[in-house]
């Protein structure tokens, strides 16, 4: 006989609320002193009251910044909340978090019922020669989330049949290991590697132009693959089955970057988009001094903006990292293989460093 088992479940709710406040005529509320404020109207997010209160010459005595907070304004309460104030980039309309507040106590009869606590925000030269500010005109926006109270439900019966994780990848790698039922033979740098076309024409528009089209490949018995080396094909026919990258010491590990570029390149030529984001987000963490210019010359050749953006954003942080990036051999070859990358660099970091 089988003993019954009951189950009860615990579960923390929380609710998020975004609120935008947008302020015009900026340039008349200079002046007003120290530790005055205007506040936005009042929004409600997990059942408390909020607002945002913006200093526009700041909190403290004889300040250089301006302040925002997160005001708790509900009455005699406590609340465990979050937020993540921005300021949203005028010319793109993209939000830039400037402060995060993790979830913590606002006490509504403290200090602690803001969020920063702290007086410091932004400095208001460096604010007013930013794209936050245009027009006289500057946006907030705050994310909130509150926690509310744990949900433990009653107890009952516990019905639930356990389903195991899907594993039609380990059975599509373990068809392409075993070659059955492979219709189709690639030769790659002198190696052959055998596949299925159904399974690459579903996966990659271009195998399937090339093998269910009017292209030549279609009628031939072995389809040649020029200028790839057989270890990238392996594991581009390993993601095409497992939607995974195959077996590495460390993926993401320096010692795989050139692997990694290769991969690129050949996810780019098949159109496989899944695998060119997981290329282009391995070589954005390993982003260095000395592989900055290379990833960036990989990124204009073969259309990944973010990437782009992301190598372009390093090289400009800082005159120090700029200057230690021009001294390298990378920095170099992107002169003579893509020039129009230093166009770009120089026009942002114009921009960042314009008074």
């Amino acid at each position: 006989m089988t003993t019954p088992t009951t189950v009860s479940t615990c579960t923390v709710v929380t609710e998020e609320g975004k609120h935008v406040f947008e302020i015009f005529d900026y340039s008349k509320l200079r002046g007003m002193g120290n530790g005055e404020f205007i506040r936005s109207a009042t929004f409600s997010v997990g059942g408390y009251d909020w607002a945002i209160r913006f200093y526009p010459d700041g909190l403290s005595a004889n300040s250089m910044n301006f302040s925002v907070h997160l005001e708790l304004l509900s009455k005699n309460t406590i609340a465990r909340a979050g937020c993540d104030l921005s300021l949203v980039d005028q010319t793109t309309g993209l939000p830039t978090s400037v402060h995060k507040t993790d979830l913590r106590v606002f006490n509504s009869s403290g200090n602690s019922r803001f969020a920063p606590m702290g007086c410091e925000f932004m400095g208001r030269s460096y604010f007013e020669a930013s794209p936050y500010l245009r027009d006289d005109h500057l946006t907030i926006q705050c994310i909130a989330t509150v926690r509310k109270e744990p949900h433990v439900s009653a107890p009952g019966l516990l019905k639930e049949i356990e389903v195991p994780p899907s594993n039609i990848a380990e059975h599509l790698g373990n068809f392409l290991d075993a070659e059955e039922g492979v219709d189709v033979t690639f030769s790659v740098g002198g190696e052959s590697f055998t596949a299925h076309k159904v399974v690459l024409a579903m996966r990659s528009p271009v195998f399937r132009a090339e093998l269910f089209g009017r292209m030549r490949e279609a009628n031939e018995q072995v389809v040649m693959i020029e200028e790839m080396q057989p270890d990238v094909f392996r594991a581009l026919l390993h993601f095409i089955y497992t939607d995974s990258l195959p077996d590495m010491d460390d993926p993401e590990g320096k010692a795989n970057g050139e692997m990694i570029h290769h991969l690129l390149v050949a996810a780019d030529r098949y159109a496989v988009d899944r695998l060119k984001l997981v290329c282009q987000s391995i070589l954005c963490k390993n982003l260095d001094v000395e592989t900055v210019s290379t990833t960036l010359a990989l990124a204009y050749q073969h259309n990944c903006e973010r990437l782009k953006d992301i190598c372009l954003e390093f090289i400009t942080s800082s005159s120090s990292v700029m200057d230690s990036v021009v001294a390298t051999q990378g920095y170099k070859n992107l002169k003579t293989t893509c020039p129009y990358a230093l166009v770009d660099a120089f026009e942002k970091s114009r921009k960042f460093h314009k008074a």
